[in-house]
């Protein structure tokens, strides 16, 4: 390969780098200008209404079924 050929192999790498990077930035800053995306995020149609009292009760049921083979399959105590 001469030294001509390497120098346009060279600089189109460059062009090439270059153009991926400001596309990259592109997509980034549309992606933030939307708003951060929570992982708990659910969609609007399949969002589940609770009321107070399902707000507010317990869900955490330490004597169920599975909770208890939770412990014993992983050796905790409880």
């Amino acid at each position: 390969m001469s030294t001509r050929e390497r120098e346009v192999a060279e600089r189109r790498g460059f062009l090439k780098a270059l153009g991926l990077a400001a596309g990259g930035a592109a997509a980034a800053g549309v992606a933030e200008a939307a708003g951060p995306v929570r992982a708990d995020a659910v969609p609007p149609g399949a969002a589940r209404k609770e009321n107070e009292a399902d707000r507010l009760k317990a869900r955490y049921q330490p004597n169920s079924a599975d909770v208890q083979a939770f412990y014993r399959t992983n050796r905790y105590g409880g």
